[in-house]
């Protein structure tokens, strides 16, 4: 699932190419990726000649604000994609194309979900968090909100649970998964079963610039795509973040820091990859 430098990416892709502009036209085959709506006439009269007036990211959400008030929400859930596109004989639509929205200037913006956990819908701001009750609740977040690091340090203190558990609990931080908990907790050098609330100050700072200087570089690098390829940016690139990673999915390689072998356990059900020579 994209973590948060790859929807991060999508909102200044998405920033850059599609806002200003005006939808001429939407089409839409199936209803899973739009099933908050009754029917497809619903959903496309939400958004034909709206003109697109900006986007924002909540976690893993994105949200472009429509002409009138109204938000077109998307969640790229386990493999979708936002694509751009020219339309036409000559760009024929990918597989699993489920929206496409034309625009009136021209190109076209394409929703991609092989498995349809994604999805799309349009409502106002007032109800967004009734229909996704978990921005309610998010925590911070760690490339918009400014805080100090004893701030940061009071939040692990209150609490009283494991780090990893806690770097992917979305009410405590949001945006962050599997990868990018891992790569924080090397770049701190603590253990994923640490207790949040006995770290040293000194390894509240760690962590803490780990979690900042990590999600700035994976942005920098417009994420990570892995094996599958499921995740890449709105021009159909993927991602170069994955030839970064220090323990995710590295399993019996050499530790970039100790040279020691990366080793992969179970955390919560879900692989996690750590040097056990240098996260203590």
């Amino acid at each position: 699932m994209p973590e948060l430098p790859e929807v991060e990416t999508l909102k200044r892709d998405l920033e850059k190419e599609v806002v200003g502009k005006r939808i001429r036209q939407v089409e839409v085959t199936g209803m899973r990726s739009i099933r908050r709506h009754p029917n497809k006439k619903h959903f496309i009269g939400k958004l034909e000649g709206k003109k697109l007036n900006g986007v924002e990211r909540r976690g893993k959400y994105l949200l472009i604000k429509l002409e009138g008030g109204d938000v077109l929400v998307a969640h790229m859930g386990m493999s979708g994609q936002l694509l751009k596109g020219r339309g036409g004989a000559k760009d024929p639509a990918p597989k699993h194309t489920h929206v496409v929205v034309t625009f009136t200037q021209g190109g076209i913006l394409r929703f991609v979900d092989p498995r349809t956990f994604g999805e799309m819908f349009v409502t106002t701001p007032d109800e967004l968090e009734e229909h996704v009750p978990e921005l309610a609740h998010l925590g911070f977040d760690p490339l918009d909100d400014v805080m100090s690091w004893t701030r940061f340090g009071e939040l692990l203190q209150a609490r009283k649970t494991k780090l990893k558990t806690l770097l992917m609990d979305q009410r405590f931080v949001a945006g962050l998964g599997n990868i990018y908990s891992d790569e924080i907790l090397w770049g701190a050098g603590l253990r994923y079963d640490r207790a949040s609330e006995r770290l040293t100050s000194q390894e509240v700072r760690r962590l803490w610039r780990a979690m900042i200087e990590t999600l700035q570089e994976a942005v920098k690098h417009r994420g990570s795509s892995l094996a599958d390829e499921q995740y890449v940016d709105l021009y159909g690139k993927m991602g170069d973040y994955q030839k970064e990673h220090k323990v995710y999915d590295r399993e019996g390689q050499a530790c970039r820091r100790c040279r020691s072998t990366i080793t992969k356990v179970k955390v919560n059900g879900r692989s996690s990859f750590l040097c056990p020579q240098c996260q203590v």
